[in-house]
Parts: C-alpha cells; sequence; structure tokens
C-alpha cells in the first residue's frame, strides 16, 4: 500500500515541474489519503495483535 503512496508523491513531482498544477494536487490529496490509511490499519493489526497475546507452541 504505501508502494501506491510513494507512485502517486512521484506523479505530483513530476506533474509539479512540468507545471500540472491540477494533476500534481489531485496526486497529493491521493497520496496522503491512502498514507493514512495504511497508518490506520497499521495501528488495528498492531492493537488486535497486542490483543490477542502470544500463543505458545
Amino acid at each position: 500500500m504505501l508502494g501506491w503512496v510513494v507512485t502517486f508523491l512521484i506523479v505530483a513531482l513530476i506533474a509539479g515541474i512540468l507545471g500540472f498544477g491540477g494533476v500534481a494536487g489531485a496526486s497529493i490529496e491521493i497520496a496522503k489519503i491512502i498514507f493514512f490509511v495504511a497508518v490506520v490499519l497499521f495501528l488495528i493489526s498492531a492493537v488486535v495483535g497486542l490483543a490477542r497475546g502470544r500463543t505458545r507452541v
């Protein structure tokens, strides 16, 4: 998922350099949304992992 964030950031940088402000702004917003979704999913996964605890085999 973070690979998509990097992809959209690169697209935004290239679009910004070439003067496509609308595309750059949209790409940055998409990258932000995906990044925050990834962070939330990571935190949920960490909390669930801690709540379940470790099981002995």
